[in-house]
């Protein structure tokens, strides 16, 4: 079988990873990819990116399976394209994808399933929202309504914080995204992010992950589209796992259903878990989480190709009880270029890099995102640039392999996190 992974992401170069040690796949393509998908051994960049042109390859070539990675794509209804032209596609149709294209859709969502989450309003008149502002108080958490790459979203410790974000939104900062915006109780507790993948009926959890959002040490500084990851998460016991499941993810799976929405693909539940073991969503996504996605992947044992191509075909079910994992602890570092997530430089050389084919089996890999070949050498063209990837038997040993693989990266422009994995360690 042949595969195509759309994306560029790390997320994607995981998943093309992963997925070409299926025993069923005969090759990968990756449309457009990076760096990092470029040098492994067993995959392909395709220099696509026009919907017509990845259609059209698809069945050119006799692609047995599509993944797409990113949301906007979804957003857009290419999964929808895909499956209409007798391609076996995974992720969900642009109905389903709604979830995380828009905040105020999700949150009515939630509402009427009965799924729990933080108080809410939404706004589209400034003054409105900063009476509403005046209300409530601080701290609050105010988030563009549509996608922002992982960006949207200020949690405003002081009301003039909070101003700022609803002025920046609705100012036009996110462009359309921040057209309307939705205006949240500040939630305590301890965040996880909870990925399932299903057919619409048949439900598996992956590895539970816990990600880092806030950009420098000490969870402080500016929200990004995550700095590291790690998996498991000690916060998401036996008790709460079962929880989520109970609460959120088969709520969220049959109410689909019961709006007529056929969801197959990866649902991604953001989670605020408090003292009490309780867990409230902060956010649905319609794909796999980045950076939770390299950890995660790194301890999948069973065969993704075969479990995704049963899920696009709506027969997960045969598969769903042999799903297995390594016990050890997967801890990602994401190597981000200085300035992120505002303003960063492009095009720096980065040289040290472990060859793909040593890392393959190894206790850890490097994952790129933000990169691509210029003259065969590896050069950075994103935010968030590689994910250093270590496995342990606990989140120390993890963290350790994944620093060991950080520094003895090369880059004037690297910047990381010292402290991924500090709330496991605490515990």
């Amino acid at each position: 079988m042949k595969v195509l992974v759309i994306g560029s992401g790390g997320r994607e170069h995981a998943l093309a990873w992963r997925l070409a040690r299926g025993a069923s796949v005969t090759e990968v393509y990756c449309a457009p990819g990076n760096a990092g998908t470029a040098l492994e051994p067993r995959i392909r960049n395709l220099a696509l990116t026009e919907d017509d042109a990845l259609l059209a390859f698809a069945k050119r070539e006799g692609i047995g399976l599509v993944v797409i990675g990113p949301e906007a794509p979804l957003a857009a209804g290419l999964a929808d394209r895909f499956n209409d032209a007798g391609v076996p596609c995974l992720g969900p149709g642009a109905a389903g994808a709604q979830l995380e294209a828009s905040k105020e859709h999700a949150k009515a969502f939630m509402n009427r399933h009965g799924i729990p989450t933080a108080a809410h309003r939404v706004f589209t008149s400034r003054n409105d929202a900063m009476a509403y502002l005046e209300e409530v108080g601080a701290p609050v958490v105010v988030k563009a309504d549509g996608l922002a790459a992982g960006k949207g979203v200020v949690v405003a410790g002081t009301l003039d914080e909070a101003r700022e974000a609803v002025e920046s939104m609705l100012g036009g900062c996110f462009g359309d995204a921040g057209h309307r915006v939705v205006i949240e109780s500040f939630l305590e507790g301890e965040e996880a992010s909870f990925i399932v993948l299903t057919d619409g009926e048949t439900i598996v959890p992956l590895a539970s992950s816990q990600d880092h959002k806030a950009r420098d040490e000490g969870d402080q500084g500016p929200n990004t589209g995550g700095m590291g990851a790690y998996s498991p998460a000690p916060v998401v016991t036996d008790e709460v796992n079962e929880r989520v499941m109970r609460n959120v993810i088969r709520p969220a799976i049959e109410g689909l259903a019961k709006d007529g929405v056929v969801f197959r693909g990866f649902l991604y539940a953001g989670l605020m878990i408090d003292p009490k073991g309780e867990a409230k969503v902060l956010e649905f996504n319609c794909r796999l989480g980045d950076p939770e996605t390299q950890p995660i992947l790194m301890r999948l044992r069973s065969d993704l190709a075969a479990l995704c191509l049963a899920a696009a075909q709506g027969r997960l079910g045969e598969l769903a009880d042999a799903v297995s994992w390594d016990p050890r602890t997967a801890l990602g570092v994401v190597l981000a270029s200085k300035g992120y997530p505002g303003d960063y430089p492009k095009g720096s050389p980065i040289t040290d890099l472990p060859p793909a084919s040593e890392t393959e089996d190894a206790d850890g890999k490097v994952f790129h995102a933000g990169t691509k070949l210029q003259d065969d050498q590896v050069v950075s063209s994103g935010g968030r640039v590689l994910c250093a990837v270590g496995l342990g038997e606990d989140v120390a040993q993890a963290a350790k392999r994944a620093y060991a693989l950080t520094e003895q990266i090369s880059w004037v422009d690297k910047y990381y996190r010292r402290d991924i994995g500090h709330r496991a360690m605490q515990r």
